[in-house]
Order: C-alpha cells, then sequence, then structure tokens
C-alpha cells in the first residue's frame, strides 16, 4: 500500500482504508482480529468504524465493532502506528437524545466511542449522516469544543449533498468553528452519478480528502454474481440485484479482462480506478476473513494505465448519468 497526505490535514494515511461494518455482525471477533492483524501486516493504517455497527444485527446493541477495534489495539499495543476513525448519529439508545447531532447527543456519543475503542483521542470524527433536526452551527460548536479538548483531532461528513456541505464550509469560515476535512460517500464503478454529479468536482475545489465506502458494491465488483447463475449465499446479495443487467455486467467484464492481463484480481482493478478518481484518498475495504482480504490487498500498489481507466469510464458510463 501507497501512503498518502490526508486532505489538508498532517495526517498520513495509506490508500486503502479498512472498513470494520462487519466486525460483530458478518465477522465474529477471531475473524475479525485476523482480518485486522492482517491489513496491518501489509501495511495498512487507516481504519474506520461507527459507533452504530452493527446495530441492525440480531443481540447486536451497536459499539460492538468498535470494542473488537479498541480490544485488538490495547492487545496488539499499535494504537500509535493507525489512523482511527469512527461516525456518530444513529440512534444508540432510547430516548430524545438517542440519536441526531444535537449537543446531548454528540456529547454522550464521544465518551462512550472514546471508551469502546479503548483511546484518547479520535483521529476523524464523522457524522454518520445529515440531521435535518439540528442547527448545523450547534454540531460544529460542539465539534470545535472536542477538537479543543484534545478528544478529536479531525471532523467530517458522511451521505451529505452538495448543499449541506457547502454551508458547513461557509459557518466554519465565518464562526471559526472546525471546518469538516473529508467525505464518506457510496461510489463505485455502478454506482457513480451520487458522488461524480456536483460532489467530486465540490471535494476536489475545497481540499476535501474523500473515502468511498461501498467501493465494489457489496461484492458485485468482485467477480463473484454471473450472468445466469444463482445468487451466492451472502448478506448483501439482495442488495446487488439492481445491478445483475447488461450493463452492470459489461463493467464485470472489463475489469474481468484487465484482471486476467494484470495477473491480479478483479476486485482490485475496480478499487485501483476507484483511486483514479478527483479527491479520492482511500476506498474502504471490508472483509469477512484474510482470504477476502487477500484479493483486495493488490490495489494498493496498482497503478492503471490512462487507456485501462479510459475503458473501464466507457463501460460504466451509463451509471455515470
Amino acid at each position: 500500500m501507497k501512503t498518502t497526505s490526508f486532505g489538508s490535514t498532517d495526517l498520513e494515511v495509506t490508500n486503502l482504508c479498512l472498513g470494520t461494518m462487519q466486525f460483530g455482525w458478518t465477522a465474529d471477533e477471531a475473524a475479525s482480529v485476523s482480518v485486522l492483524d492482517g491489513y496491518v501486516e501489509a501495511g495498512g493504517n487507516f481504519i474506520d468504524t461507527a459507533d452504530i455497527y452493527s446495530r441492525w444485527a440480531p443481540g447486536n446493541p451497536g459499539g460492538v465493532s468498535e470494542e473488537i477495534v479498541g480490544r485488538w489495539m490495547k492487545e496488539r499495543g499499535n494504537r500509535g502506528d493507525l489512523v482511527v476513525a469512527t461516525k456518530l448519529r444513529g440512534q444508540m439508545w432510547e430516548g430524545p437524545d438517542g440519536e441526531g447531532l444535537g449537543r446531548a447527543h454528540i456529547e454522550r456519543a464521544v465518551e462512550d466511542s472514546l471508551r469502546r475503542l479503548q483511546i484518547e483521542t479520535i483521529d476523524l470524527y464523522q457524522t454518520h449522516w445529515p440531521d435535518d433536526d439540528t442547527p448545523l452551527e450547534e454540531t460544529l460548536t460542539v465539534f470545535g469544543e472536542l477538537v479543543t479538548s484534545g478528544k478529536v483531532r479531525y471532523v467530517g461528513l458522511s451521505n451529505s449533498p452538495t448543499e449541506h456541505m457547502s454551508e458547513a464550509l461557509r459557518l466554519a469560515s465565518e464562526s471559526g468553528l472546525p471546518s469538516f476535512v473529508s467525505l464518506q460517500p457510496h461510489h463505485n464503478l455502478v454506482w457513480r452519478k451520487e458522488y461524480e454529479a456536483r460532489k467530486a468536482a465540490f471535494c476536489e475545489e475545497n481540499g476535501i480528502a474523500v473515502i468511498p465506502y461501498s467501493p465494489l458494491e457489496g461484492g458485485f465488483l468482485t467477480g463473484k454474481y454471473r450472468r445466469g447463475e444463482p445468487l451466492p449465499d451472502s448478506q448483501r446479495a439482495g442488495g446487488v440485484k439492481r445491478f445483475l443487467t447488461d450493463d452492470g455486467f459489461a463493467v464485470i467484464e472489463a475489469l474481468q479482462e484487465m484482471a486476467s492481463a494484470r495477473k491480479t484480481t478483479t476486485a482490485a482493478v475496480a478499487l485501483a480506478w476507484s483511486l483514479t478518481r478527483p479527491a479520492i484518498v482511500a476506498p474502504i475495504i471490508g472483509a469477512n476473513s484474510t482470504e477476502q482480504l487477500a484479493d483486495l490487498l493488490p490495489a494498493g500498489d496498482l497503478s492503471l494505465s490512462a487507456d485501462e481507466v479510459r475503458a473501464l469510464d466507457e463501460a460504466s458510463a451509463w451509471a455515470a448519468n
């Protein structure tokens, strides 16, 4: 993996970020620890989680992924070698302040995340989604206090429209509040328009570091889905049905052709393409096992040619319109 500057910050991150949504959901703790170890052994240093992971799973109260990461860091003694990002916004407890981006929720949520992660400072604290019921100035004011106190180094956004990002930057500039340094959007070869229509240019113009989630669209871009064959046994199989079209499979076939020529994996080529997009610093990868992780890691050192990028752009052009 290569290391690069994280936007306008002093953080240095590897160009593949390890997402941890699977931890405590589709990967038990032993498997999660193996993936974490494998990622770090390959040179990775950037880990992304969220307090709600994975509250939707039966028996999971939320915070489980953070707890697994925290225990692993404590056991390995490697906190100082890592850039740790987490997110807040979703409902974590009952009551009027159980979710959102108001002061009461943020103040409790950050303490809970710090405790679960067993760290003193969160390197990147991100809003998981906007909160239309809370004034943006209130959210940024609390974030400023967290930065001043040393509990948070930088703040970022996820799933935010361009207008929301623009207003956040304006408020930060005019009021001396902390400016967000990153965006975490949904983006990949078959889901391009949401980011590329407006957000990409905005982030590039404003020095915003972008860390896209679902860069392999729930496994579709790994090539495990094939024309005319039954869906594989996967928690995410249902979500990719809309891509099982001639257009979607044309992207897969282009990826597979390049992967074969490069003697690498289909997933690695898809991730390498992501790294050619404006402002993208590190796509967020996820794995349930070290075997899955091994298919993804080659992307960190894979540079596509201009012709290869052009071919993938053309194969996936329908997804950008």
